[in-house]
This record gives structure tokens, sequence and C-alpha cells, in this order.
């Protein structure tokens, strides 16, 4: 529970009052189930009608916005009200959680690793041989941190966390539960007797600084060199990054995409779920990938929107699309021409 006043909400955002400086927040919550008391926010437009019914006491909205509110709302004009939301979450989250440190019980660092100052390690982790841990690095119980690994600074990685060997992760990054890093690529020879042999998987992982992944999501080793996660780059729940890739700065990829080896996708990329994408191709920066595409071939252009399977440009997909669904009426005027 937190009591600030919106007097003082505008002046941590450095943004616009509009209503009552004196009205007091207690808590945060989505528009539709806000309180009196309560913060919430518009960021999206298809939001905006909830604005005449909420009971929220301080809305944050963009500077642009210009619809009737109650009189008992006070308005917080900024910029950016999303961004504006995440300082605000983000400071309480500091406020109300219990920072943890130290090495608890029941957890393993092996002789000859090395750590910086104020880490916490939780019960049941382990960190084998030759590791060095940076200052402030949280783990939590049950991850398991392979021999010859690097963690940077101010590093979180949440429980159940697998990490091989060899891996190097940068500072402020957050590995969510249950994701694998480092495990071995999905690389077999095929016999001429129809049987498989393994390629040995004898590169490694990087994953540069600001990174955060979701739970459950892994990231092969490459067969040779490195399978790289660009500095800023976002990963959602359970993806599949195989041998190879590269995932460029400030990419963000959505749940269950899955990405081929070899495959280097650009800066500033947002891929939507379920997405799919052959190995050995290039994305260009800032290409838009729709939701369960299949990416089959490599892009040059920057910016793009795709959808569809195979993918290709959005407004040409469209019509195809929209053709489509009037096929059946050509083929009535087929059959009557023929018939005719």
């Amino acid at each position: 529970m937190i009591s600030i006043t919106a007097k003082e909400l505008c002046h941590l955002l450095n943004g616009e009052l509009i209503g009552n400086p004196a009205t007091k927040v207690t808590n945060f919550a989505k528009i539709e189930e806000a309180n009196e008391g309560m913060l919430s926010f518009i960021a999206n437009p298809k939001y905006e009608h909830f604005a005449a019914t909420t009971n929220a006491s301080v809305l944050l909205v963009s500077r642009a916005f210009n619809i009737p509110v109650k009189e008992s709302i006070t308005l917080i004009k900024v910029d950016e009200p999303y961004s504006a939301l995440a300082f605000l979450l983000e400071m309480m989250q500091k406020m109300t959680e219990k920072e943890k440190t130290g090495i608890e019980a029941n957890s393993f660092i092996a002789a000859n690793s090395t750590h910086g100052e104020n880490l916490y390690l939780a019960a049941f982790s382990y960190i084998g041989e030759n590791c060095v841990i940076g200052k402030n690095v949280k783990i939590f119980p049950h991850v398991f941190i392979g021999d010859h690994c690097q963690i940077a600074d101010n590093t979180v990685i949440h429980a159940g966390v697998k990490i091989y060997h060899h891996c190097i992760i940068g500072s402020h990054v957050v590995i969510h539960a249950g994701t694998v890093i480092g495990s071995d690529g999905f690389g077999f020879a095929p016999q001429k007797d129809g049987s498989y042999k393994k390629v040995p998987q004898t590169g490694h992982v990087i994953i540069e600084d600001h990174v955060e992944i979701g739970a459950n999501t892994v990231i092969d080793r490459a067969t040779l060199g490195a399978t790289i996660i660009k500095k800023g780059a976002k990963l959602d729940n359970l993806i599949q990054i195989a041998h190879n890739v590269e995932i460029g700065e400030n990419t963000v990829v959505a749940a269950q995409a899955g990405i081929s080896g070899s495959t280097k996708l650009g800066k500033n990329v947002m891929v939507g779920g379920q997405a799919g994408f052959v190995g050995h191709i290039k994305i260009a920066d800032g290409t838009k990938i729709n939701a369960q595409s299949g990416v089959s071939k490599g892009t040059e252009k920057t910016g793009q929107s795709l959808t569809g399977s195979p993918a290709m440009d959005f407004r040409e997909a469209y019509k195809m699309l929209a053709m489509m669904k009037r096929m059946p009426d050509f083929e009535k005027r087929l059959k009557a021409l023929e018939d005719k």
C-alpha cells in the first residue's frame, strides 16, 4: 500500500495536472476495475470510452487527451502514459519489496568461482567452476549455472533457470523461471544408413545488457561461435531460439515464436506470437511480423510489415485475403457464363 498525492505524482512524472492536486492515491488498477483512491491510465485509444465510467481517482493520459471525465477525477497529462505507468510501478515495487541478499544454506558455489558484493544466492542453487558473478546479482532457488560462465552486475535469475557452461550474461538482465540457456543446438548429420550422427555443439550463448527473457524460453548454444541476444532485446515466454541465431538490439519477440538456426533478426524488429522463421535468413531492421506468420525468406527493406504464411507485405496479403473471400461468388459467375 502506498499513499501519495496527485501533485507529488505529477512532479515525479513532469506532467500537467488538471483537477485536485491533493487527491490521494493508494494503489494502481486497470481502468475498468479501478475504485476511489486508485490510479489508472489510458494509453490505447480503444480504452478511452472507460474515461466516462471509471471510478479511478487519478488518470494518466496523453497530453492530447481531451475527453470529458467525472469532476472527481484528476488528470495527469504526460508524453507517454504507458512509460509513465512503468516508472511508477517500478518505484512502487522498490518501495514494497524487501531486497534479498546473502548466500543461503544448501546452495553451492565452487571454490574457484568469484562473485561481487551484495550477491543473493538462494537455497538449492548451484554455481559451477571458474564462474565470474558480478555485483548485486540475484539468483533464486534451483538455479543451475554451469562451469566457466560470466554474469555481469545487477542481473536477476529467477527460480529454476538452467545456464549451461561457457555462457556469458550481461548486466541488468532478467531471466524468468524455467528458461534454459546454452542447451545443445539441433544439429544432426544424416548418414547413408538413414540414421543421424550428432554434431557436437561447441559454441556458447551471449546475452548482452538490458535483455529480458520470459519463462520457459530456450536459447540453444551455437554449433561454432555464439548465439547472440543483443542489447535491449525482450523475449516473451515459450520461445525457441536455435543455434547461431542473432537477435538485434531492442528487438521484441512474442510468445511461442520459433527462430531456426543461423537466422539473424535486425534492430528494432517486432515479432508476433507463434511466428516461425526458416534458417539462414536475415531480417532487416524495423521489420514488423504479424502473429502466426511463416517467414520463409529474408528481407532487405527496413520497416516492412509482413503477415501470412509464407509471410509477405501485409497490403498484398490482405488483397489476397479479400479476393479469396470473393471466390465463391466468382465460381457462381463462371458457372453461369459456362452454362450460357
